[in-house]
């Protein structure tokens, strides 16, 4: 049995809140071509979810939540385009 502990964050970001879980990787299973996977932060949103950022023990919650940030930033808001 396994001793990994689910943990979530809520995070206030661009007016928006977002809900991210943590999830214990896997074993990779060749015989059923699943590769092998580190606990990883994930975006839940209406039943889905987004694998976001790798999960780092002994991460404090500032830094969790700029590298959340960031991922935010690069991931679920569209660039900018500037028109010539």
């Amino acid at each position: 049995m396994s001793s990994y502990k689910t943990d979530q964050r809520h995070l206030h970001h661009r007016g928006r809140e977002f809900h991210f879980v943590s999830y214990e990787g896997r074993v990779a299973d060749p015989k059923r071509g699943i590769e092998a996977s580190d606990p990883t932060w994930f975006l839940v949103r209406a039943g889905k979810r987004w694998a976001a950022v790798p999960q780092v023990t002994d991460q404090g919650p500032e830094e969790l939540d700029g590298r959340l940030t960031r991922w935010l930033d690069e991931n679920a808001f569209p660039a900018k385009t500037v028109k010539a």
